[in-house]
């Protein structure tokens, strides 16, 4: 599979299976090994999506050798601040039945997510965490941590999709060296994405389904697309986008498509903020 190279040096599959709303106990493991069986190397949980134990067990009974398989996860608010970030990530680990994580993100922007980043810094120097980041963190929140910390973040996940596009993110992720992952690439059908005639036009001329162009339009413009379905067949098709290219002409109609809008809230919404840091894992 195509890799992006992080900025310390780090290889990281072009394309993830994300686990989000998987339950644990059972759907989470079957979806995660037939992922694996699929050809992902590239796994994307998260401590606030309670399946940390099913993606460890898959990834144990896969029989994949562990330095093949790239696994992420994040920490939730509740688990920020020095002492507890480290807490977290070792109960990560533990879940998970694993030596060390290749990516761990801050989930969210908010809260004491300085302490919580330091503590990253640490278990990255430790050698607990081969690469560190974070998640929704918009273009203010992303440069105000990049311009105080000895580690930049490698990666940071935000959600973008054809209506969502993140332009400024994306330039001011790229000034800092900050590899852009995407999550929600198909805004979980919304605005009626898999109808929609701009997509289906150009998936016709490769023979492609509107979710592989809409992948292939984000490995493309550099983005790490996070998928998730539990469907074998999706499995398969979502990872095959290495067998053509979209043209300028492609690339300038999706654009054409964007709405500069989320399709489900904005982090810069108190409303939002209130309800994301009233949450609990």
């Amino acid at each position: 599979m195509k890799t992006f190279q992080l900025n310390n040096g780090e290889l990281i599959p072009a394309v993830g299976f994300g686990v989000f709303q998987i339950p644990n106990n059972g759907p989470t493991y079957e979806a995660t090994l037939a992922a694996l069986k699929a050809g992902y190397r590239h796994i994307d949980t998260a401590a606030g999506y309670m399946n940390e134990s099913d993606v460890g067990k898959a990834i144990k009974e896969s029989g994949i050798d562990r330095k093949d398989i790239y696994i992420t996860s994040k920490l939730w608010l509740q688990d920020y601040g020095y002492e507890n970030a480290k807490a977290s990530v070792e109960d990560s680990l533990k879940k998970m039945q694993l030596d060390y994580l290749d990516l761990v993100l801050l989930h969210q922007p908010f809260k004491n997510y300085h302490g919580a980043y330091k503590a990253l810094i640490d278990l990255y120097k430790e050698g607990k965490i081969k690469a560190i980041g974070v998640s929704n963190f918009y273009p203010d929140r992303l440069v105000d941590l990049c311009l105080d910390t000895e580690v930049i973040p490698a990666v940071n996940q935000v959600e973008v999709n054809p209506f969502h596009q993140q332009e400024k993110a994306l330039q001011y992720n790229q000034k800092y060296g900050v590899q852009l992952e995407a999550w929600a690439p198909f805004a979980e059908g919304k605005n009626g994405v898999f109808n929609n005639e701009t997509l289906s036009g150009i998936g016709q001329k490769y023979n492609k389904s509107v979710g592989q162009v809409i992948l292939r339009w984000l490995v493309q413009r550099g983005i790490i697309p996070l998928a998730k379905t539990v469907r074998k067949e999706r499995m398969l098709e979502n990872i095959d986008i290495f067998d053509f290219e979209l043209t300028d002409e492609d690339m300038q109609l999706i654009s054409d498509m964007n709405k500069d809008t989320s399709s489900f809230f904005s982090h810069y919404d108190p409303a939002t903020v209130e309800m994301i840091c009233g949450l609990k894992r």
